[in-house]
Protein backbone atom coordinates (compact mmCIF):
# COMPACT_ATOMS: atom_id res chain seq x y z
CA UNK A 1 0.00 0.00 0.00
CA UNK A 2 1.00 3.64 -0.12
CA UNK A 3 -0.07 6.83 1.59
CA UNK A 4 0.56 10.56 1.38
CA UNK A 5 2.22 11.43 4.67
CA UNK A 6 3.28 14.49 6.59
CA UNK A 7 7.04 14.07 6.89
CA UNK A 8 7.62 17.58 8.19
CA UNK A 9 4.89 19.99 9.30
CA UNK A 10 4.21 22.69 6.74
CA UNK A 11 6.08 20.89 3.96
CA UNK A 12 4.51 19.02 1.00
CA UNK A 13 3.13 15.59 1.79
CA UNK A 14 5.26 12.73 0.50
CA UNK A 15 4.16 9.50 -1.13
CA UNK A 16 5.26 6.63 1.10
CA UNK A 17 5.15 2.90 0.37
CA UNK A 18 4.55 0.62 3.33
CA UNK A 19 3.37 -2.88 4.15
CA UNK A 20 -0.37 -3.41 3.84
CA UNK A 21 -1.79 -4.25 7.29
CA UNK A 22 -3.51 -7.57 7.92
CA UNK A 23 -6.69 -7.40 9.99
CA UNK A 24 -6.89 -9.36 13.24
CA UNK A 25 -9.82 -10.17 15.48
CA UNK A 26 -12.65 -7.73 14.71
CA UNK A 27 -10.54 -5.53 12.46
CA UNK A 28 -11.54 -4.64 8.90
CA UNK A 29 -9.18 -3.56 6.14
CA UNK A 30 -10.74 -1.00 3.79
CA UNK A 31 -9.37 -0.28 0.34
CA UNK A 32 -9.88 3.48 0.20
CA UNK A 33 -11.50 4.80 -2.99
CA UNK A 34 -12.39 8.33 -1.85
CA UNK A 35 -10.84 10.58 0.80
CA UNK A 36 -12.28 13.99 1.58
CA UNK A 37 -9.99 16.93 2.31
CA UNK A 38 -11.08 18.84 5.39
CA UNK A 39 -9.96 22.22 6.73
CA UNK A 40 -8.92 20.47 9.94
CA UNK A 41 -6.28 18.65 7.91
CA UNK A 42 -4.58 22.02 7.42
CA UNK A 43 -4.07 22.40 11.16
CA UNK A 44 -2.50 18.96 11.38
CA UNK A 45 -0.38 19.77 8.34
CA UNK A 46 0.78 23.01 10.00
CA UNK A 47 1.31 21.15 13.27
CA UNK A 48 -0.82 23.31 15.56
CA UNK A 49 -4.12 25.00 16.35
CA UNK A 50 -4.10 28.75 16.98
CA UNK A 51 -5.40 29.50 20.48
CA UNK A 52 -4.95 33.26 20.11
CA UNK A 53 -2.66 35.63 21.96
CA UNK A 54 0.41 33.86 20.59
CA UNK A 55 -0.65 30.55 22.17
CA UNK A 56 -0.74 27.29 20.23
CA UNK A 57 -1.92 23.75 20.74
CA UNK A 58 0.55 21.42 19.04
CA UNK A 59 -0.93 18.33 17.40
CA UNK A 60 2.01 16.20 18.52
CA UNK A 61 0.30 16.26 21.92
CA UNK A 62 -2.49 14.20 20.33
CA UNK A 63 -0.11 11.74 18.77
CA UNK A 64 0.23 13.41 15.36
CA UNK A 65 3.99 12.98 15.18
CA UNK A 66 5.51 12.81 11.67
CA UNK A 67 5.64 10.69 9.67
CA UNK A 68 1.85 10.65 9.87
CA UNK A 69 -1.06 9.95 7.52
CA UNK A 70 -3.90 12.49 7.75
CA UNK A 71 -7.44 12.32 6.40
CA UNK A 72 -10.73 11.55 8.18
CA UNK A 73 -13.34 11.39 5.43
CA UNK A 74 -12.90 7.85 4.09
CA UNK A 75 -15.06 5.83 1.72
CA UNK A 76 -13.95 2.51 0.34
CA UNK A 77 -14.34 -1.21 -0.26
CA UNK A 78 -13.89 -3.95 2.32
CA UNK A 79 -10.68 -5.68 1.26
CA UNK A 80 -10.09 -8.11 4.13
CA UNK A 81 -11.59 -8.95 7.53
CA UNK A 82 -10.34 -10.44 10.78
CA UNK A 83 -11.57 -13.87 11.91
CA UNK A 84 -14.02 -12.42 14.43
CA UNK A 85 -15.76 -10.07 11.99
CA UNK A 86 -19.47 -10.59 11.39
CA UNK A 87 -22.02 -8.70 9.32
CA UNK A 88 -19.86 -7.35 6.50
CA UNK A 89 -18.45 -9.11 3.45
CA UNK A 90 -15.36 -8.56 1.36
CA UNK A 91 -16.22 -6.35 -1.61
CA UNK A 92 -18.86 -4.31 0.24
CA UNK A 93 -18.67 -0.55 -0.30
CA UNK A 94 -18.80 1.36 2.95
CA UNK A 95 -18.51 4.83 4.45
CA UNK A 96 -16.20 4.89 7.48
CA UNK A 97 -17.00 6.60 10.78
CA UNK A 98 -13.62 8.05 11.82
CA UNK A 99 -14.29 9.37 15.35
CA UNK A 100 -13.45 6.14 17.13
CA UNK A 101 -13.10 6.06 20.91
CA UNK A 102 -11.66 3.57 23.39
CA UNK A 103 -14.98 1.75 23.67
CA UNK A 104 -14.72 1.49 27.45
CA UNK A 105 -15.17 4.95 29.00
CA UNK A 106 -18.47 6.57 30.03
CA UNK A 107 -18.58 8.66 26.85
CA UNK A 108 -18.15 5.62 24.61
CA UNK A 109 -20.71 3.58 26.53
CA UNK A 110 -23.17 6.47 26.13
CA UNK A 111 -22.66 6.48 22.35
CA UNK A 112 -20.53 9.64 22.40
CA UNK A 113 -17.21 8.26 21.15
CA UNK A 114 -16.41 11.65 19.63
CA UNK A 115 -15.95 12.94 23.21
CA UNK A 116 -13.62 10.09 24.26
CA UNK A 117 -10.45 11.23 26.02
CA UNK A 118 -8.55 8.11 24.85
CA UNK A 119 -9.51 8.67 21.26
CA UNK A 120 -8.47 6.59 18.29
CA UNK A 121 -9.61 9.14 15.70
CA UNK A 122 -8.55 8.31 12.16
CA UNK A 123 -6.17 10.87 10.68
CA UNK A 124 -5.63 12.49 14.08
CA UNK A 125 -4.38 9.89 16.55
CA UNK A 126 -4.39 6.92 14.15
CA UNK A 127 -3.34 6.67 10.47
CA UNK A 128 -5.88 8.35 8.23
CA UNK A 129 -7.46 8.11 4.80
CA UNK A 130 -4.89 9.76 2.53
CA UNK A 131 -3.92 6.20 1.70
CA UNK A 132 -4.88 3.22 -0.38
CA UNK A 133 -5.71 1.13 2.69
CA UNK A 134 -7.14 1.86 6.11
CA UNK A 135 -7.46 -0.45 9.13
CA UNK A 136 -10.73 -0.14 11.09
CA UNK A 137 -11.02 -1.75 14.57
CA UNK A 138 -14.61 -3.01 14.19
CA UNK A 139 -17.25 -3.34 11.46
CA UNK A 140 -19.73 -1.23 13.44
CA UNK A 141 -17.82 1.81 12.15
CA UNK A 142 -18.77 0.96 8.55
CA UNK A 143 -21.97 2.43 7.14
CA UNK A 144 -23.82 1.35 4.02
CA UNK A 145 -24.15 4.45 1.82
CA UNK A 146 -25.56 2.66 -1.22
CA UNK A 147 -27.17 5.03 -3.71
CA UNK A 148 -25.16 8.09 -2.67
CA UNK A 149 -22.47 9.49 -4.96
CA UNK A 150 -19.25 8.11 -3.47
CA UNK A 151 -17.39 11.42 -3.37
CA UNK A 152 -20.32 13.16 -1.71
CA UNK A 153 -20.71 10.22 0.69
CA UNK A 154 -17.09 10.57 1.82
CA UNK A 155 -17.71 14.16 2.94
CA UNK A 156 -20.56 13.08 5.19
CA UNK A 157 -18.24 11.47 7.75
CA UNK A 158 -16.89 14.86 8.82
CA UNK A 159 -18.38 17.94 7.16
CA UNK A 160 -21.88 16.48 6.95
CA UNK A 161 -21.70 14.98 10.42
CA UNK A 162 -20.21 18.09 12.03
CA UNK A 163 -22.90 20.30 10.54
CA UNK A 164 -25.67 17.87 11.46
CA UNK A 165 -24.53 17.57 15.08
CA UNK A 166 -24.26 21.37 15.42
CA UNK A 167 -27.75 21.81 13.98
CA UNK A 168 -29.06 19.26 16.51
CA UNK A 169 -28.00 21.72 19.21
CA UNK A 170 -30.22 24.54 17.96
CA UNK A 171 -32.79 25.89 20.44
CA UNK A 172 -36.47 25.33 19.77
CA UNK A 173 -37.35 27.66 16.90
CA UNK A 174 -40.55 29.64 16.45
CA UNK A 175 -42.02 30.67 13.08
CA UNK A 176 -40.39 34.12 13.24
CA UNK A 177 -36.99 32.92 14.42
CA UNK A 178 -33.92 32.99 12.17
CA UNK A 179 -30.66 31.06 12.06
CA UNK A 180 -27.38 32.52 10.76
CA UNK A 181 -24.81 30.31 9.06
CA UNK A 182 -21.43 31.96 9.61
CA UNK A 183 -19.07 30.82 6.88
CA UNK A 184 -20.28 29.22 3.65
CA UNK A 185 -17.33 26.97 2.93
CA UNK A 186 -17.41 23.19 2.92
CA UNK A 187 -19.03 23.00 6.37
CA UNK A 188 -21.42 25.89 5.97
CA UNK A 189 -22.78 24.79 2.61
CA UNK A 190 -23.63 21.27 3.73
CA UNK A 191 -25.04 22.86 6.89
CA UNK A 192 -27.41 24.91 4.75
CA UNK A 193 -28.47 21.77 2.95
CA UNK A 194 -29.17 19.97 6.23
CA UNK A 195 -31.12 22.93 7.63
CA UNK A 196 -33.28 22.90 4.49
CA UNK A 197 -33.78 19.14 4.80
CA UNK A 198 -34.96 19.64 8.38
CA UNK A 199 -37.53 22.20 7.25
CA UNK A 200 -35.71 25.24 8.66
CA UNK A 201 -36.25 27.96 6.06
CA UNK A 202 -35.43 31.23 7.86
CA UNK A 203 -31.69 31.02 7.28
CA UNK A 204 -29.14 33.76 6.59
CA UNK A 205 -25.87 32.78 4.92
CA UNK A 206 -22.90 34.95 5.94
CA UNK A 207 -19.53 35.05 4.19
CA UNK A 208 -16.97 37.42 2.66
CA UNK A 209 -16.89 35.62 -0.71
CA UNK A 210 -19.63 36.54 -3.25
CA UNK A 211 -19.26 33.15 -4.95
CA UNK A 212 -19.89 31.33 -1.68
CA UNK A 213 -22.89 33.53 -0.92
CA UNK A 214 -24.33 32.66 -4.31
CA UNK A 215 -23.83 28.97 -3.58
CA UNK A 216 -25.48 29.49 -0.19
CA UNK A 217 -28.64 30.79 -1.85
CA UNK A 218 -28.80 27.72 -4.07
CA UNK A 219 -28.57 25.47 -1.02
CA UNK A 220 -31.35 27.10 0.96
CA UNK A 221 -30.26 30.45 2.40
CA UNK A 222 -33.27 32.77 2.21
CA UNK A 223 -31.04 35.80 2.77
CA UNK A 224 -27.31 36.47 2.61
CA UNK A 225 -24.90 38.92 4.21
CA UNK A 226 -21.45 40.11 3.25
CA UNK A 227 -19.90 39.91 6.71
CA UNK A 228 -17.12 42.35 5.76
CA UNK A 229 -19.58 45.25 6.08
CA UNK A 230 -18.63 47.65 8.91
CA UNK A 231 -22.23 47.49 10.16
CA UNK A 232 -22.54 43.72 9.74
CA UNK A 233 -24.02 43.23 13.22
CA UNK A 234 -26.78 45.74 12.56
CA UNK A 235 -27.42 44.27 9.11
CA UNK A 236 -27.66 40.75 10.50
CA UNK A 237 -30.08 41.88 13.20
CA UNK A 238 -32.14 43.70 10.58
CA UNK A 239 -32.22 40.73 8.19
CA UNK A 240 -33.49 38.58 11.05
CA UNK A 241 -36.07 41.15 12.08
CA UNK A 242 -34.54 41.21 15.55
CA UNK A 243 -35.22 37.48 15.93
CA UNK A 244 -31.84 35.82 15.43
CA UNK A 245 -32.41 32.75 17.58
CA UNK A 246 -29.14 31.07 16.72
CA UNK A 247 -25.87 31.47 14.87
CA UNK A 248 -23.76 28.49 13.84
CA UNK A 249 -20.11 29.46 13.45
CA UNK A 250 -18.59 27.14 10.87
CA UNK A 251 -15.38 29.20 10.74
CA UNK A 252 -14.35 29.63 14.35
CA UNK A 253 -12.47 32.93 14.37
CA UNK A 254 -12.99 36.07 16.47
CA UNK A 255 -14.74 37.99 13.68
CA UNK A 256 -17.34 35.31 12.99
CA UNK A 257 -18.12 34.40 16.58
CA UNK A 258 -18.22 38.09 17.51
CA UNK A 259 -20.71 38.79 14.71
CA UNK A 260 -23.04 35.94 15.61
CA UNK A 261 -22.91 36.55 19.35
CA UNK A 262 -23.57 40.28 19.08
CA UNK A 263 -26.57 39.83 16.77
CA UNK A 264 -28.43 37.25 18.87
CA UNK A 265 -31.83 38.04 20.29
CA UNK A 266 -32.48 37.47 23.99
CA UNK A 267 -32.27 33.77 24.77
CA UNK A 268 -30.30 33.12 21.58
CA UNK A 269 -27.60 30.54 21.12
CA UNK A 270 -24.23 30.71 19.35
CA UNK A 271 -22.91 27.29 18.36
CA UNK A 272 -19.20 27.06 17.55
CA UNK A 273 -17.80 24.17 15.51
CA UNK A 274 -15.21 25.84 13.26
CA UNK A 275 -11.55 25.57 14.27
CA UNK A 276 -9.90 28.42 12.37
CA UNK A 277 -8.42 29.76 15.60
CA UNK A 278 -7.95 32.77 17.82
CA UNK A 279 -9.55 33.99 21.02
CA UNK A 280 -12.36 36.33 21.96
CA UNK A 281 -13.22 38.43 25.01
CA UNK A 282 -16.87 38.72 26.00
CA UNK A 283 -18.29 41.02 28.71
CA UNK A 284 -19.92 38.83 31.36
CA UNK A 285 -23.00 40.80 32.57
CA UNK A 286 -24.74 40.88 29.14
CA UNK A 287 -24.47 37.10 28.84
CA UNK A 288 -26.71 36.76 31.88
CA UNK A 289 -28.84 39.82 31.09
CA UNK A 290 -29.54 38.64 27.54
CA UNK A 291 -29.75 34.97 28.60
CA UNK A 292 -27.60 34.01 25.62
CA UNK A 293 -25.30 31.03 25.31
CA UNK A 294 -22.09 30.14 23.53
CA UNK A 295 -21.51 26.41 23.16
CA UNK A 296 -19.18 24.15 21.27
CA UNK A 297 -20.00 21.24 19.01
CA UNK A 298 -17.30 18.77 18.00
CA UNK A 299 -17.91 16.48 15.00
CA UNK A 300 -20.68 14.01 15.91
CA UNK A 301 -21.50 10.50 17.07
CA UNK A 302 -22.06 7.30 15.12
CA UNK A 303 -25.85 7.47 15.34
CA UNK A 304 -25.84 11.02 13.97
CA UNK A 305 -23.76 9.91 10.99
CA UNK A 306 -26.30 7.18 10.29
CA UNK A 307 -29.04 9.82 10.34
CA UNK A 308 -27.11 12.05 7.92
CA UNK A 309 -26.61 9.11 5.56
CA UNK A 310 -30.33 8.34 5.79
CA UNK A 311 -31.17 11.89 4.73
CA UNK A 312 -28.81 11.58 1.77
CA UNK A 313 -30.23 8.21 0.75
CA UNK A 314 -33.74 9.67 0.75
CA UNK A 315 -32.51 12.48 -1.54
CA UNK A 316 -33.43 15.07 1.08
CA UNK A 317 -29.97 16.66 1.01
CA UNK A 318 -29.03 19.02 -1.76
CA UNK A 319 -25.39 18.05 -2.44
CA UNK A 320 -22.94 20.84 -1.76
CA UNK A 321 -20.31 21.42 -4.46
CA UNK A 322 -17.86 18.50 -4.50
CA UNK A 323 -14.87 18.21 -6.83
CA UNK A 324 -13.09 14.87 -7.24
CA UNK A 325 -9.37 15.08 -7.94
CA UNK A 326 -6.61 12.48 -8.43
CA UNK A 327 -4.92 11.56 -5.16
CA UNK A 328 -1.65 12.88 -6.58
CA UNK A 329 -3.07 16.41 -6.36
CA UNK A 330 -3.21 16.34 -2.57
CA UNK A 331 -0.63 19.09 -2.08
CA UNK A 332 -2.24 21.44 -4.61
CA UNK A 333 -5.54 20.85 -2.88
CA UNK A 334 -4.17 21.67 0.57
CA UNK A 335 -2.57 24.87 -0.73
CA UNK A 336 -5.80 25.99 -2.42
CA UNK A 337 -7.86 25.15 0.64
CA UNK A 338 -5.49 27.16 2.81
CA UNK A 339 -5.82 30.09 0.43
CA UNK A 340 -9.63 29.95 0.50
CA UNK A 341 -9.81 29.13 -3.21
CA UNK A 342 -12.04 26.06 -2.98
CA UNK A 343 -15.82 26.18 -3.24
CA UNK A 344 -17.40 23.40 -1.23
CA UNK A 345 -15.31 20.26 -0.84
CA UNK A 346 -12.51 18.44 -2.68
CA UNK A 347 -12.34 14.65 -2.51
CA UNK A 348 -9.25 12.67 -3.49
CA UNK A 349 -9.67 9.70 -5.84
CA UNK A 350 -7.66 6.70 -4.59
CA UNK A 351 -9.71 4.23 -6.61
CA UNK A 352 -7.77 4.74 -9.84
CA UNK A 353 -4.30 4.31 -8.38
CA UNK A 354 -2.36 1.09 -8.01
CA UNK A 355 -2.14 -0.10 -4.44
Amino acid sequence: MFSYDIIEHGQPLQKVTKETPRPKGTEVLVRVTRAGVCHSDLHIWDGYFDLGGGKRFYVKERGCVPPFTVGHEPFGIVAAVGPAVRGVKIGAKRLVYPWIGCGKCAFCKAGQENYCLSQRFLGISKPGSYATHLLIPHPRYLIDATGIDESFAATLSCSGLTAYSAINKLPKLGPKDWVAVLGCGGLGLIGLSILHAKGIRNVIGCDIDPGKLEAAQKLGAKKTLDSRAPDAVQQLQSLAGGNLAAAIDFVGMPATLGLGFAALRKGGRCILCGLFGGEITLPLPPIAQRAVAVMGSYVGNLQELKEVVSLAKKRKLRPAPVETRPASEVNRTLEELKGGRILGRVVLDFEHVEA
